[in-house]
């Protein structure tokens, strides 16, 4: 959730004409707000100390026999089982992707005073605690770690892409050196294994902030250039994200696509469209920083890539998702004429009507083979198979079942390609908004002397 606050939030930052455009800015604003606000009281986010933070609200087992948050079906309004609340005193991870959504709304709200400088202290207050320790070798406990309530659904690999990542976002939120050179230590680069080139690192989703740290890093350096103490480390971000870029790319074979097209970014398994749009979104903002600082393109080895083949990448996964697949299925829920009918949600698959469904009740509308009585529109579902084949059933989850971080994802790619509200290219992303508390970079040009007179 706070991963899927602070994608909308770099969006915003970016792209606020385009939102602007498409009559959506007001909108996107109320959804991170409301996203923030939760975040806000997960923690005593006006002190600027904590011990805790609150990580989950629910529970559940594997393959459990008592009613909890897998075994019941029935809609929100309908539970009635308990529903624990999940504190934890370590998150390297989850408290580095707290503040980094803190920080990256507070520049989406830098219009709001108050409201900008209360995310600000929030992020502040998140950051500290999740890197306590960190500045030793000693390896923190991940917030998902041996927790059988959170371990087998959201279980974090690493957290010291959190750390890259949040420390840049603290940066750009408040100008303070400190963070950037938190961001750029080397000790903190190899930890995170930033410039080691191994596959998966490449593939930015809500449990690998790499590739979006990198983007986020090479921003700085093609836009401003600080140069030293900064560069090595900011050209080893650059280098580290052209190269991820380079592996979007079919001809190349870093990673296996569909036959029509999806870029299978975690390899087959469920949930494949969350990942397609998250780098998508990446592939065009790489782009358009580009073209920004009127550079053509790159190189992936000796070969010449052009601006506009991101843009066509990325292109390519958000209309394969919008119907043009072997299926002729749009995979955004509502969308098109041809579209997912058995959603795995709850509050979409049971009818409106004056009926309370006990844990097990809900059941029938689980399993029934009749079309969703509530359209759940806009949602995407989690995708296809390798093989592009697509089951239309609640109990296949893998490939029903929408997320939150996946209609982050799309919204954020969906901005990032569009046409309105601006040009393709020069223009396209905001170069200053997210550099609005970053103090300059040299010292200011001293007036002339006074004129000199005999």
């Amino acid at each position: 959730m706070a991963f899927s606050m602070t994608l909308l939030s770099w969006s915003l930052v970016e792209y606020s004409a385009k939102y602007k455009a498409v009559g959506e800015y007001d909108h996107v604003r109320e959804l991170i707000r409301w996203g923030t606000d939760y975040l806000l009281r997960t923690f005593n986010s006006s002190a600027s100390t904590i011990g805790h933070v609150y990580a989950q609200v629910g529970a559940a087992k594997i393959n459990g026999r008592t009613p909890d948050d897998h075994y019941c079906w029935n809609r929100p309004e309908d539970m009635a089982y308990p529903r624990p609340s999940l504190a934890v005193s370590s998150a390297p991870d989850l408290g580095g992707e707290i503040a980094a959504a803190l920080a990256a709304a507070s520049i989406a709200f830098r219009d709001d005073d108050a409201y900008s400088r209360k995310l600000v202290h929030g992020a502040a207050t998140m950051y500290d605690f999740a890197t306590r320790g960190s500045a030793s070798d000693q390896q923190q406990p991940t917030y998902s770690g041996h927790r059988p309530e959170i371990e087998p659904f959201y279980n974090s690999t690493s957290y010291w892409d959190e750390h890259v990542w949040g420390a840049a976002w603290m940066y750009y939120a408040t100008g303070n050196s400190s963070y950037i050179a938190t961001a750029t230590a080397p000790g903190l680069a190899a930890r995170a294994r930033a410039f080691d080139d191994i596959l998966d690192l490449s593939v930015f989703s809500w449990d690998n902030k790499l590739p979006g740290a990198g983007l986020l890093l090479s921003r700085l350096r093609m836009f401003l250039n600080p140069g030293y103490p900064y560069e090595q480390s900011l050209a080893g971000y650059h280098t580290a994200a052209g190269l991820g870029m380079c592996k979007c790319f079919r001809r190349f074979a870093a990673f296996n696509f569909t036959g029509g097209g999806l870029a299978l970014f975690n390899h087959g398994r469920g949930q494949p469209l969350q990942y397609a749009v998250a780098n998508a979104f990446l592939a065009a903002l790489y782009a358009d920083y580009l073209e920004a600082v009127n550079v053509p393109g790159w190189y992936c080895g000796p070969n010449f890539m052009a601006a506009g083949d991101l843009r066509a990448f990325a292109r390519s996964q958000l209309d394969y998702i919008l119907g043009d697949n072997p299926r002729k299925m749009s995979y955004v829920v509502g969308y098109g004429g041809r579209y997912p009918r058995h959603v795995h949600h709850r509050g979409a698959s049971t009818p409106r009507n004056r009926g309370k469904y006990s844990c097990t009740g809900g059941r029938r509308w689980r399993d029934t083979k009749k079309a969703d009585p509530n359209v759940l529109t806009g949602a995407m579902v989690g995708g296809p198979d390798r093989h592009d084949r697509f089951n239309d059933s609640r109990m296949a989850f893998g490939q029903t079942e929408p997320t939150l971080v996946g209609n982050a994802g799309l919204v954020a790619a969906l901005v990032a390609v569009t046409s309105s509200g601006g040009a393709v290219g020069v223009g396209a992303v905001d170069k200053n908004s997210m550099f609005s508390a970053v103090p300059p970079m040299f010292p200011a040009t001293p007036p002339p002397p006074p004129a000199w007179k005999p």
